[in-house]
């Protein structure tokens, strides 16, 4: 189904839909089963105050009028427990089913290519698994079971008038054509304006949650005022979408109102005219009854329109869902070999990438690290070294070549192990809102607080760790806002030493680190790349001269490679040159 298709309902995706509540057929069935008692009790009341009306109020009959009141009493008692339990167990169908299609959105999601968020919006996807999600809840507790009830209950009553009295029958339907083609209509304009509603509140989820999120840059930059001018132009359309609803509905609901008034004011002329003829069978009793089944008619077809609404919305939400559960955007996982107890060793023969086709990041590079080796890359930037840690552990594919370890190409490597042997400090470090303690075992419970501590004190950061509240059981808040950058980056440092990893890919930047962190960090950083095979985007001159070798990038290609000294005798060598124009000041200091 297209989003901005105006069919009035796609069958193949409802059925889509409805193959998730396989695992609880037996609750469908409940809920069926009392959809269809629902409508029993309902239809008995009529037919009941019909018989206390002709039969008890007329000839004044009080023991016949008490038994039937009470029957009356009792049906009603019965309809309400009816709808106590399809209420509760549709609503219950509807939430068991979305959580396990929220479950299977959140793996699928957790399981994409880095390029599906490269181009994604996360308040978008953070609607997709939230709001949208509750939208097809609905679809069960006030949508599809809804609406069946209230035909089942329409077909009954109709059939149960056709019964009793086949002219006031078709008075009564003389109008319902009029009901059944505005309600047509109705639903196609509304299939059309709840995609545009999804669309705004989609637009308004992301544009809200990158503000938020970016606060710091908005006031830091004088923001205020042009985000909240942009927010209200994408408020207003969010509001033009949902009036368009509104219109809708103010325009049927009224016609279906007057349509109904008029058939039951049809019903009170003809019933009372025929009823007054001397030797009519007609009786009070019976255009009562049709007056009130006329109700149970037309009140449900009313109705119909408003819960397909919700029906639509709920559709529309679930297509969104499905698209997202159909895209393929998943680093292939065939490999078979367990990464464990790698020796480190690493290989990149004529690697080619690019994020975009067509536009090259990495023009067929090669290079090779020995075992328990440490070299380091340096270059300006956008000239390819983030995009090495991004290949070695998968999370793009390359365009061409190869990547190796232990001179097995990568691909053959389930995934998972090949990741859990590779440990990556980024320098953009990333905290949960939760304690030390969790940030650096990410809630692996084969890794022991005490293990914690000592690769702490191990690394030379467990004083810094213990001069906090709490300790490692500090909350760190969102993003680790209670914290510096250069102790966010030692967080993530211990992070990657707990893990003993048999490769460590570290990008060192301190750009933004006091001079203290900055001891700190250069200490783990020996600490933790000690006898372990380690690529260091380098930042900082002390580690690009202890490196077993340098790699020089520029473009996307390795112009030079070789040590700190001998990449320094290359007259007017590309290294030299950034070393005269970044790194002297920092020696000579």
């Amino acid at each position: 189904m297209s989003e901005d298709s105006g069919k009035a309902f796609d069958y193949r995706l409802f059925r889509r839909l409805m193959r998730h509540t396989k695992p609880y057929k037996w609750v469908f069935y409940g809920v069926a089963l009392t959809a269809i008692l629902l409508t029993a009790f309902a239809v008995i009341r009529p037919l009941l105050l019909q018989k206390t009306i002709d039969d008890y109020i007329l000839f004044k009959d009080n023991d016949g009028l008490l038994l039937f009141i009470g029957l009356m009493g009792l049906a009603l008692i019965f309809e309400v427990i009816s709808q106590l339990l399809f209420i509760y167990f549709a609503n219950w169908l509807g939430e068991s089913v979305i959580r396990d299609v929220r479950v299977q959105l959140f793996e699928r999601i957790m399981n994409f290519k880095m390029k599906y968020f490269d181009d994604s919006s996360v308040g978008l996807l953070v609607t997709r698994a939230v709001s949208d999600m509750q939208r097809i809840a609905e679809i069960f507790s006030q949508g599809f079971f809804m609406i069946v009830s209230d035909l089942l209950k329409m077909t009954v009553v109709a059939i149960i008038m056709l019964a009793i009295n086949w002219k006031l029958s078709l008075i009564t339907f003389a109008v319902l054509p009029i009901i059944i083609y505005a309600t047509r209509l109705f639903q196609r304009a509304m299939k059309v304006a709840f995609v545009e509603v999804r669309a705004q509140v989609s637009n308004l989820n992301s544009f809200v949650q990158e503000r938020v999120t970016g606060m710091k840059i908005v006031q830091i930059f004088n923001r205020e005022d042009i985000e909240y001018e942009k927010f209200k132009a994408i408020n207003e359309k969010h509001k033009v979408a949902w009036l368009k609803t509104v219109w809708y509905n103010s325009i049927f609901f009224p016609i279906a109102e007057l349509t109904s008034s008029i058939a039951i004011g049809l019903l009170v002329w003809y019933g009372g005219l025929i009823a007054l003829n001397p030797g009519s069978k007609l009786e009070v009793g019976t255009i009562i009854m049709f007056i009130q089944m006329s109700q149970m008619l037309f009140r449900p077809l009313r109705q119909i329109a408003d819960k397909f609404n919700v029906l639509q919305m709920g559709m529309v939400a679930a297509n969104r869902v499905f698209q997202i559960l159909d895209t393929e955007s998943t680093i292939e996982n065939k490999g078979t070999i367990i990464a464990e107890n790698l020796k480190g060793t690493i290989a990149f023969e004529k690697v080619r990438f690019s994020y975009v086709p067509g536009e090259e990041v990495l023009h067929g590079i090669s290079f090779d690290v020995k075992a328990g080796e440490t070299i380091a890359i340096v270059g300006a930037t956008g000239a390819g070294k983030s995009t090495i840690i991004n290949l070695l552990n998968r999370f793009y594919e390359i365009d061409g070549g190869e990547i190796k370890i232990d001179g097995q190409n990568i691909e053959g490597f389930t995934l998972a192990s090949l990741r859990s042997s590779t440990a990556v400090v980024l320098q953009d470090v990333f905290l949960f809102a939760d304690t030390i303690f969790n940030n650096i075992t990410l809630k692996n419970p084969d890794i022991t607080e005490e293990e914690v501590v000592n690769a702490a004190k191990q690394i030379g950061i467990h004083d810094f760790f213990m001069s906090l509240p709490d300790g490692y059981h500090y909350n760190v808040k969102e993003r680790g806002a209670m914290l510096s950058s250069g102790q966010r980056q030692l967080i993530a440092f211990l992070r990657a030493y707990v893990s003993n990893p048999s490769i460590l890919v570290l990008d060192e930047a301190t750009s933004s680190v006091d001079s203290y962190s900055e001891q700190l960090i250069q200490q783990a950083t020996d600490k933790i790349t000690e006898g372990r095979t380690s690529i260091v985007i380098a930042h900082r001159l002390a580690t690009i001269k202890k490196a077993s070798k340098i790699l020089v990038m520029d473009a996307g290609c390795i112009v030079e490679e070789g040590t700190h000294k001998q990449l320094l005798k290359k007259e007017d060598g590309y290294y030299k040159n950034l070393y005269e124009a970044q790194f002297m000041e920092e020696e000579l200091i």
